[in-house]
């Protein structure tokens, strides 16, 4: 089997966007420390799943061979705890070798430059899936959006931020904003105010700037695909998970996420007709959903139309048929029932007909 290509996915890291090249030299110097595993908790909401997979057995062997030659980055807490940053498999690998401790760079950073450096390492990894990257791209941008927003207020009280000028921290935040997320310069300035507290999203995808369609050299992702992978975090954990298992398309996923609470019943009859929409059928779904015209009815009807990959099959309507179908018949087994129920009929005529001659 040929080796899976690395996705290279680089951010432009917390020192090139709030700090000076001198300043960058300086904080070269690292905290190492030995850290007991029981000390460290990992990070909330962590967005990367931690497998014990093959690639976890060839990194506790690396470990149990050469030692942790990468020492993990941890932040520390209030509560006098550890906060891991980067190093989630290496700590896993670490309690599978029942070690007591590990290797450990200790920043002294805030909770949302935290959040930004977690993605950041973290998308070094060699597979990513979908919810993962959804998670990531959104936890990274409140994050920002969060700092941005503690710096116009420190520059309106006329402080410094983290010891530094406001002004230069402020524009390298906004240049990447408007570089990665597409934000519009208007977007930018408004975060930090109620406007932008009450709607947090990045905007719907159109001509007017809101999101435009810039793309993004350290990413990899277009500022269009970063907010279609947000807009996964909308989904229900069983439609995300069947995006990251390849049976639900990128394009009708971020549809279906706008459909709110009807997720479920999209989920059900994916389950139940083993049959999933493509982008045409979710988009319309979407415009039904937005209209208030989205019944089950409509869905089942969207769902069960004929792709032109599919037979055509039988669908049958009124109560006088529907109630003669087992409550928990799928749909697309009416047919199979119908057939099977038509020759067993078929062969009490026969046996009418012979018992008749007799």
């Amino acid at each position: 089997m040929a080796k899976e290509k690395r996705e290279e996915i680089q951010f432009p890291s917390l020192d090139e966007l709030f700090s000076s090249q001198e300043e960058r030299e300086d904080a070269k110097l690292k905290r190492i420390y030995e850290i007991p595993l029981t000390e460290i908790d990992p990070f909330p909401d962590h967005p990367y799943k931690v497998r014990d997979d093959e690639d976890m057995d060839h990194l506790v062997e690396s470990i149990r061979a050469q030692g942790l030659i990468t020492p993990a980055t941890v932040r520390k807490k209030k509560d006098g705890r550890y906060e891991m940053i980067s190093g989630h498999r290496r700590l896993r690998a670490c309690q599978l070798l029942n070690m007591d401790k590990m290797k450990c760079e200790v920043l002294e950073i805030s909770k949302d430059e935290a959040t930004i450096m977690m993605v950041e390492s973290n998308f070094q990894r060699s597979k990513i899936l979908p919810s993962e990257k959804a998670f990531a791209y959104k936890m990274r941008l409140d994050a920002m959006k969060m700092l941005v927003s503690r710096m116009r207020e420190n520059q309106k009280k006329g402080r410094d931020f983290g010891g530094k000028p406001v002004g230069p921290q402020l524009e390298r935040a906004a240049e990447h904003l408007g570089r990665e997320y597409g934000l519009s310069e208007a977007e930018i300035q408004a975060i930090g105010t109620s406007s932008s507290r009450e709607n947090n999203d990045v905007g719907p995808v159109g001509p007017q700037g809101r999101i435009r369609d810039v793309v993004s050299v350290q990413v990899g992702d277009s500022s269009r695909q970063i907010h279609r992978y947000i807009r996964l975090t909308e989904l229900i954990p069983e439609l995300l998970e069947m995006v990251d298992e390849g049976k639900i398309a990128m394009r009708p996923a971020v549809e279906l996420s706008y459909l709110e609470h009807r997720q479920r019943d999209v989920y059900n009859l994916i389950l139940q007709e083993q049959c999933t929409p493509n982008h045409s059928q979710a988009l319309r779904m979407k415009k039904l959903y937005q209209a208030g015209e989205l019944s089950i009815e409509a869905l089942e009807d969207i769902m069960l139309e004929e792709k032109p990959n599919q037979k055509e099959r039988i669908v049958f309507r009124g109560d006088r048929i529907a109630k003669l179908f087992p409550r928990d018949l799928p749909l697309s087994k009416r047919e199979d029932f119908v057939a099977a129920a038509m020759e067993h009929y078929n062969r009490f005529l026969q046996r009418k007909a012979r018992d008749q001659e007799r």
